[in-house]
């Protein structure tokens, strides 16, 4: 089960990606339950990605919301 704070976090790296002020435990939880993944930037840097998976938690959250 996801914390409010790990949906939250998955909610933003669905809507910008490019946010930086994640913390790390909650990007650690989401890649442990394969709701996201890491991009390699052509900088070298990772982004957050959602997968598909994560990508139908946030269609089931959105449906009860």
């Amino acid at each position: 089960m996801l914390s409010p704070h790990e949906v939250a976090a998955l909610i933003l790296i669905k809507n910008a990606p490019d946010q930086t002020e994640l913390e790390r435990a909650d990007i650690d939880a989401l890649l442990e339950q394969e709701l996201v993944s890491l991009e390699q930037l052509e900088s070298g840097r990772h982004r957050p990605c959602v997968t598909a998976r994560g990508g139908a938690l946030l269609n089931a959250i959105a449906r009860i919301w």
